[in-house]
Parts: C-alpha cells; sequence; structure tokens
C-alpha cells in the first residue's frame, strides 16, 4: 500500500480537502506550496512543508525520494503573476511529473476536468489536455480523476440569490453534478490505489441550473428570481473578452461560460449535496 503521498496545489479549494481525506486514511502526508501560511489550517495533518517554487525544475531535484505518490492539482485560478496556462498548467506539471520519475515515485495522480479533450479551443484546457498526453506517455503510473465541477464553483450562485438575481445560460436546463470537495478528496484515496487510467465523477445530485438557483433561494428564504441569457449574448461575451483582455484574465471566464452551455454531469459520488454546502456559507455569515 502507498503510505507516503506529497501534494502539490495544496492551497487551492481541492488542495486542502486531499490533505484531509489522505491524513485521514492513514497516510503520511507532504505538501510542496509557495506560502507556508495558506495552509495552516490543516498544519497539524502534515508530515512535512515544502516550500519551493515548481516553476523551477532544478530546485525539485531530489525532493521527492522516498514518497509512494504524487498528487497535483496544481493550476492557475486567480494567480496575478502574469503567467500563462501553459507556463503553470502544463509546464509546471511537468516540472512535477519529471521530477517524480527521476527520484523513483511509483504513481502520479492529476486532477483534470471531465470531458476536457472537448474543450481543447479554450487555452485553459489546451494546456491541461497537453499535461495529460504527457503523463498518458510517461515512465510512471499516471491516474487522470476528471471530476465534473467544484462545490466552490457554485458559490457566486449563493451571492447573486443573496442580491435577489440569479442568472443562468438559456433556460437554464443545462444539466450538472457538481462535487464537494470533501467527497472528491476520498474519492480520489480510493482510487490511488487503482490500475492507471481515466476516472470520471460527479456528486450526487444531478441539477439543472435552475434547480441550483432555486435551492439558494430556498436556503437564503427569499422570493425566487431566476433570469436566462440569451446563448447568442454569451457566446458574443466571450469574443468580447478574448479579443480585449488578457488571457489570464479571459481564460476563467471562457472557461465557466462554455462549460455552463453544456452538460457536465459524472458518474455519482459523495454524499455532500448543494443544498449542506450553500446552508454551510449561510452558518459562516
Amino acid at each position: 500500500m502507498n503510505n507516503k503521498v506529497l501534494i502539490a496545489g495544496a492551497t487551492g479549494y481541492l488542495g486542502k480537502y486531499l490533505v484531509q481525506a489522505f491524513y485521514e486514511n492513514n497516510y503520511e502526508v507532504s505538501v510542496i506550496i509557495r506560502n507556508k501560511q495558506k495552509i495552516e489550517s490543516v498544519s497539524h495533518m502534515i508530515q512535512s512543508i515544502i516550500v519551493e517554487d515548481i516553476t523551477n525544475k532544478e530546485a525539485l531535484k531530489g525532493l521527492m525520494q522516498g514518497y509512494d505518490a504524487v498528487v497535483s492539482t496544481v493550476g492557475i485560478t486567480r494567480q496575478k503573476d502574469h503567467m500563462t496556462y501553459m507556463d503553470v498548467d502544463y509546464q509546471c506539471n511537468v516540472n512535477l511529473l519529471e521530477t517524480a520519475i527521476l527520484d523513483g515515485v511509483k504513481k502520479f495522480m492529476y486532477i483534470g476536468v471531465l470531458g476536457g479533450e472537448k474543450f481543447r479551443n479554450l487555452k485553459i484546457m489546451d494546456a491541461k489536455e497537453k499535461f495529460v498526453e504527457v503523463l498518458k506517455r510517461s515512465a510512471i503510473e499516471g491516474i487522470v480523476i476528471r471530476p465534473s465541477g467544484f462545490f466552490g464553483d457554485l458559490k457566486e450562485i449563493y451571492n447573486l440569490a443573496k442580491k435577489g438575481t440569479v442568472y443562468v445560460m438559456g433556460k437554464g436546463h443545462y444539466e450538472v453534478n457538481p462535487i464537494h470537495g470533501y467527497d472528491l478528496a476520498n474519492f480520489c484515496v480510493k482510487h490511488l490505489q487503482d490500475a492507471p487510467g481515466e476516472y470520471p465523477v460527479g456528486g450526487p445530485e444531478i441539477l439543472s441550473q435552475r434547480d441550483l438557483g432555486s435551492i439558494a433561494f430556498e436556503v437564503l428564504n427569499k422570493p425566487e428570481r431566476i433570469i436566462g441569457i440569451p446563448i447568442f449574448l454569451v457566446r458574443l461575451v466571450k469574443v468580447i473578452i478574448r479579443s480585449f483582455t488578457k488571457e489570464t484574465f479571459y481564460g476563467p471566464i471562457e472557461f465557466f461560460l462554455t462549460v455552463l452551455t453544456e452538460n457536465m454531469v459524472g458518474p455519482k459520488e459523495g454524499k455532500i449535496t448543494i443544498k449542506d454546502y450553500f446552508s454551510e456559507l449561510k452558518r459562516q455569515e
């Protein structure tokens, strides 16, 4: 059994849940991060905190010796350091992968996106899928986890409901089953022992965008007001932001506007519901 795991990207939405899930399943957990302060909430679960810049492959040499597996959720979210998706989502993961191979790590798990191969026209997805291709060809046991979406991405729906109006794409009939970070992290733990390959996954509920808005209003005990945005207008917005803003600004917006006009449904997993998540957001206020 693999019992010593190194997590890269541990300061993001999923990363801290990965630390918790592996720790609770009796793994010796280490993380590689740039900012030690961002991991304080789960630091008691971590055996070793490696502070290093993963953009520098030379600095990584030897750091993974003795680990059974590396789990990476590295990717650009809201970085403002002028790096591109190819710099981070592709090259940083390649740096981690090449180091893992040189240091004798047995397995490399990467958190991708459900149906990512369909979205290669988006720069963020092209960078991710190029790394998946490298991982599949590499001399290591590569495991790609493909979630349909994170609960953290739904916070904006809750915030819109708080303001009084939720906007959906078209008639709001596109279906999704995003998964909570804790459920996804436990799915990752479960599949780390499995054969190399790709593992799609979603949450326990398949809901339309309109359903998501309704649940948010119900939790907030507010009157429901949901407005559909015409699809042609969504496409026009994508063209405009791509033409007049930088890649790191338009990339996330373009990605979300694209997946919101698709059904994003993976095999059901986990127990935490959207209503549970929205209720927790309300309790935290």
